[in-house]
């Protein structure tokens, strides 16, 4: 049986913390001073995230302090995305390690299982497929959950867990976002758009292209619950032995330090 770290944080953190965490544990796994490390967390208060190379200039700055929502830079790609009614996970995993080999499609198929195994727990129809060859086409809009990507997780065609990954030190960084409940296209309200009809397209586009679990399942899903079944799937998927574990001292520390150098400074924040 293969062992994974299990780090469940059902107290939820700011936009800075959970990036520093991520990125102090993948360090660690990358070093060898962890196991492979699957971490879940959500986000107090409800946060955007904008993808590494994402311009700043998309956000509605004054909107976004209106509504007391956070701001962060993520290390990974993609666009912007709403943190608030969900489960994210992170997923840390040595590039030697079996989930790991190959290019990140590779990747992201094999470790689409593991979530396609959870919707299962939780008694919800979902599938994975690869990306259409015409689908790169698609309008680069500034929401992540628009956009469509490969094996992304879906339900009646409608993305339901969209993830993104980094590939560096030695060390992949998956994390996604799995919605639970609410308006998948309050996202819109935050972003800058040049009028007020652009944004309504884009917040019906959102509510088209993607879902929340709630709506998925035809109940609501606790975080805990949520979490349970990301316990649950990816054991079942990959044969792994789970150990609940907490952030060593020396996590705790990095990422306090990278909280505070990076991910808190306004020139990262805004460096794009």
């Amino acid at each position: 049986m293969r062992q994974m770290r299990l780090l469940a944080e059902s107290k939820f953190s700011g936009g800075a913390r959970n990036m520093a965490v991520d990125c102090a544990i993948a360090e660690a796994v990358g070093s060898a001073e962890q196991l492979p490390t699957l971490r879940l967390y959500g986000w107090q208060p409800f946060c955007l995230s904008l993808g590494y190379g994402q311009r700043l200039a998309d956000v509605d700055v004054e909107a976004l302090g209106a509504r007391g929502w956070d701001l962060v830079r993520r290390p990974s790609g993609g666009k912007a995305i709403l943190h608030g009614d969900e489960l994210t996970y992170s997923l840390c995993l040595p590039l030697e390690h079996a989930l790991a080999r190959g290019d990140v499609i590779e990747s992201y198929r094999r470790i689409s299982a593991g979530l396609l195994a959870a919707l299962q727990v939780l008694g919800g129809p979902a599938q994975a497929e690869a990306m259409a060859a015409d689908a790169t086409n698609a309008p680069a809009g500034p929401v992540c959950f628009v956009l469509p990507s490969h094996y992304e997780i879906a339900v009646g065609g409608r993305k339901l867990i969209g993830s993104a990954q980094l590939r560096r030190g030695g060390t992949l960084l998956q994390h996604g976002t799995v919605p639970l409940r609410g308006d998948i296209g309050r996202i819109c309200d935050a972003l800058v758009f040049d009028s007020g009809c652009a944004r309504e397209r884009e917040r019906l586009l959102v509510r088209q292209r993607a879902t929340t679990l709630a709506d998925s399942l035809g109940r609501q899903v606790a975080w805990d619950e949520a979490a349970q079944a990301l316990k649950e799937g990816f054991a079942a998927a990959f044969d792994l032995t789970m150990t609940e574990s907490v952030l060593s001292a020396a996590e705790r520390e990095r990422a306090a330090t990278l909280q505070t150098e990076r991910f808190e400074k306004p020139e990262y924040t805004a460096k794009r």
